[in-house]
């Protein structure tokens, strides 16, 4: 995942002393207080100095343009010096612009390399990057065994996205034994997080009673956290729920007012779906939902 402000700002106070307090210091307060370009006069002599930390956080500011017009070459410039210094941070970052091909032609074989120094060093994101790329054999022969290990190593640490990727794995038993409970367990993880498509997933396997036992309300509250969140899938899910009156009364008007939300994000499966509850709707009915619809996206989903 990218960094972000508060992820740069956290980085800046576990290393302050690896660089003189004073210009760390100030640059930090100046970034707190959205001053980017005090922040880069204090940074950038440390970074021209040598100092890892500081580089990064130039390839940061120069990767998303906060003081600095964006620019990923110079980005991959900055990663690249701090990572050579052992930064996993660093390599990480550097990893992820040869992966996407920014700033650099793309190139799975150095992405690989840097995943994996940073992945060695206990690098969580570093960890689930590397196991998407066994996963999709991207640099390397595809090896599910291998990118289940690596997924496990993150999702112990506690990274969202790498125990949501274990729910898939150990569900649908790639590169592990199929294990329902378990699957559960790491969706339940990540959902409570706040992963969307975790709480889709969580939701389905309750739906299902698929390593639990099949508990409608608790379907419906993790495909709702997942559709409050803009999910188009979640959404349809809901729609399909209020359609059969599974765990809610059957409700025509709910039930394609979720399907009109998914389908207007172009999610096709359910707009055949939508289509299929309005055959069983008077067109007033229809129109009646619609509004909702319409009131449920200016709100950015919530409340709906």
């Amino acid at each position: 995942m990218k960094q972000t402000k508060n992820l740069l700002l956290i980085l800046l106070c576990l290393t302050a002393l690896a660089a003189p307090a004073a210009d760390l210091y100030k640059g930090l307060a100046a970034y707190e207080r959205g001053d980017y370009a005090t922040a880069l006069r204090e940074l950038k002599p440390l970074a021209e100095q040598g100092d890892a930390f500081a580089q990064n956080s130039l390839g940061v500011m120069h990767e998303w343009g906060w003081g600095v017009a964006q620019d990923n070459k110079e980005a991959v410039k900055w990663f690249r010096r701090a990572a050579k210094q052992g930064d996993a941070t660093a390599q990480t970052n550097l990893g992820t612009m040869y992966d996407n091909g920014q700033g650099a032609l793309q190139d799975y074989q150095a992405a690989l390399k840097w995943f994996r120094l940073a992945a060695e060093q206990g690098n969580a994101e570093a960890q689930y990057r590397l196991g998407i790329m066994y996963a999709e054999g991207e640099g390397v022969a595809q090896d599910y065994k291998k990118a289940f290990e690596w997924h496990r190593m993150a999702a112990e640490q506690g990274y969202v996205d790498a125990q949501a990727m274990l729910g898939v794995m150990y569900r649908e038993g790639r590169g592990v034994l199929q294990d329902y409970q378990l699957a559960i367990k790491w969706y339940r993880r990540a959902a409570k997080q706040g992963d969307a498509t975790a709480q889709t997933n969580l939701g389905t396997m309750y739906d299902n009673g698929q390593g639990a036992l099949q508990d409608y309300q608790a379907a419906l509250k993790w495909f709702r956290l997942a559709a409050e969140q803009g999910g188009a899938l979640a959404q349809g899910k809901l729609g399909l729920m209020y359609y059969q009156g599974k765990g809610v009364p059957q409700d025509y008007i709910r039930a394609h007012m979720w399907c009109n939300l998914a389908a207007a994000q172009g999610e096709e499966r359910v707009t055949k779906l939508r289509d299929l509850v309005a055959e069983k709707m008077r067109a007033a009915d229809i129109a009646t939902a619609q509004q909702p619809a319409r009131e449920c996206m200016e709100r950015n989903y919530k409340g709906c």
